[in-house]
């Protein structure tokens, strides 16, 4: 039996709040996994943050239809489709796919899509050697902790450098009082 309205708009809806909580889609041909392959690929997913929706094309193209973000979407729909929505770490997820796309060699990328544009098998390889999040914020702290540390050092330096200045001036003094007294003693001596 069917699902009926009231269930498909629910499950439209489902798909919008899951969508608008995402950063990537990927779109997946599953035709021949078994529901305990689904279930692995759903369990290999989850450590990314990933969520595995299985929907039809139609309740997909619905929920898609009025977010210019996600309508790029429409591009592949097709045939059997399941929908890996990347909440963060789009790196993980994908390798994630990878491996179990090695393990079952059932399943075939199709696209996705990321802040509005498709992406074809090559563009969803390339995001894959981005650096992740965490690495990213490791790069900024760095970059932040060699700024600050030589921002410290100079502010160290200033007090020396001002210390070994008003040192030398009474020495400068002195040596500046003394060869005017001895010029002025060897004027004397030669009137």
């Amino acid at each position: 039996m069917g699902k009926t309205l009231e269930e498909k708009k629910a499950i439209v809806a489902d798909l919008k709040e899951v969508l608008d909580e995402s950063s990537l889609a990927l779109i997946i041909d599953y035709q021949g996994l078994s529901v305990a392959q689904i279930s692995d690929l759903r369990n290999r997913m989850r450590p990314s943050g990933t969520i595995c929706k299985k929907a039809k094309n139609t309740l997909m193209r619905l929920a898609v239809k009025d977010d210019e973000r996600w309508q790029p979407m429409t591009d592949f729909l097709q045939d059997s489709s399941v929908f890996l929505l990347v909440k963060e770490e789009m790196k993980e997820a994908i390798k994630a796919y990878e491996d179990f796309q090695k393990a079952t060699k059932k399943t075939e990328l199709r696209g996705g899509v990321l802040d509005g544009q498709a992406l074809n098998q090559d563009d969803i390889k390339a995001l894959k050697e981005l650096p992740s999040k965490q690495e990213l914020m490791a790069r900024l702290a760095g970059g932040i902790k060699a700024v600050s540390t030589k921002l410290a050092v100079g502010l160290n330096a200033v007090p020396t450098k001002l210390a070994v200045g008003i040192n030398e001036v009474p020495s400068s003094l002195v040596r500046a009082v003394k060869a005017v007294s001895e010029k002025e003693g060897s004027q004397e001596s030669e009137s």
